[in-house]
């Protein structure tokens, strides 16, 4: 089979042909991103193999169908990007990768936490211009805090699981409860108290109709002062506007990002000799409490080499007309 693979970095292919041993399949590696207007591309393949910033929407489907690809692969969980019914309409196949190192994401949401909260990039800074001042860098203990956790599936349970090893209360909002969370002591409330009694929240859900900008101007109302937000899900999941605002007028006391709503035209690239064509962006990166990584989250050896081999494995079961257990439906 032929794969074209979209939004291609060097680390992709080099986990990409570690651990592709199939001589049956042929890859081709594309930097850019799939759209409508590179969806000609896939002249001639029979897969397009997809991330989190390709835009597959109805009219790069229509152009995906004229050409003969059959399946449509993600190599990450989310499926927002993907218009699912006009895939299904044209009887493409759309599988993703579910569960990929829990773990790593929801170690990085605790590393945003530690360094918003210790102020440890700016300590970093510090000491390498030999300025040994602790003026300012004040944090406080994680220890009895409140964590607020929205979603609780394989990375937002982890996240929990770290975090009440330190020793912190977590309250919850999901429509599907965990047991095993429960057992735990993590107690499940109403989104509306979960915003209302956080001290942290982190933001563990998928994005769909529910949850876009779940984080807006009524939500962030409802919180604590100086409340810390993090989000390392998708970055719609919060009005970047309502949360500017927040920030200024000291509602929000902490922002740490992994996402970003307009992140696909930014992430992934080198900005560092251009202009950043984002004010809402720029004024974010303005706040000295607030803190941006990426999209970088997800980004661990063992998570890369769990996603190249569950997009391989969906791939083969496909070619073998196998049962096809992570398609999106």
């Amino acid at each position: 089979m032929k794969i074209a693979v979209f939004s291609t970095k060097s680390y992709d292919q080099e986990y990409f042909e570690k651990y592709s041993k199939d001589v049956s399949n042929s890859f081709s590696f594309f930097e850019t991103a799939l759209t409508s207007d590179t969806a000609n591309l896939t002249i001639g393949f029979d897969v397009v193999c997809v991330f989190v910033n390709d835009n597959v929407d109805k009219n790069t489907i229509e152009i995906l169908s004229k050409n003969g690809v059959k399946l449509i692969v993600l190599r990450c969980a989310g499926f927002n990007n993907v218009d699912v019914e006009a895939a299904k309409n044209k009887h493409i196949k759309v599988v993703r990768v579910p569960a990929y190192s829990p773990e790593a994401v929801s170690e990085h949401a605790v590393a945003l936490i530690l360094t918003l909260n210790r102020k440890t990039h700016k300590a970093y800074n510090r000491v390498r211009e030999g300025n040994f001042s602790l003026k300012n860098l004040i944090g406080f203990n994680l220890k009895g805090k409140t964590i607020g956790v929205i979603g609780t599936g394989q990375i937002g349970k982890t996240f929990c699981q770290i975090m009440i090893g330190f020793g912190c209360k977590i309250i919850a909002f999901d429509v599907l409860q965990s047991e095993e969370l429960i057992a735990l002591g993590v107690r499940y409330l109403p989104v509306h108290e979960v915003f209302k009694q956080s001290d942290i929240l982190s933001l563990h859900c998928p994005l769909n109709s529910n949850t876009k900008h779940i984080i807006n101007k009524t939500s962030i109302a409802q919180m604590k002062e100086g409340v810390m937000i993090i989000n390392t899900s998708r970055g719609a999941l919060i009005n970047t506007f309502d949360v500017i605002q927040g920030l200024s007028n000291k509602k929000i006391g902490y922002l740490g990002i992994d996402v970003y709503e307009q992140e696909e035209n930014l992430f992934f690239e080198d900005f560092s000799e251009r202009i950043i064509p984002d004010d809402l962006l720029l004024r974010l990166n303005s706040f000295p409490n607030v803190l941006i990584t990426s999209h970088q989250a997800f980004f661990t050896k063992e998570a890369m080499a769990e996603i190249t081999t569950t997009t391989l494995d969906n791939i083969k079961a496909f070619e073998k007309n196998q049962e096809l257990v992570n398609e999106v439906k």
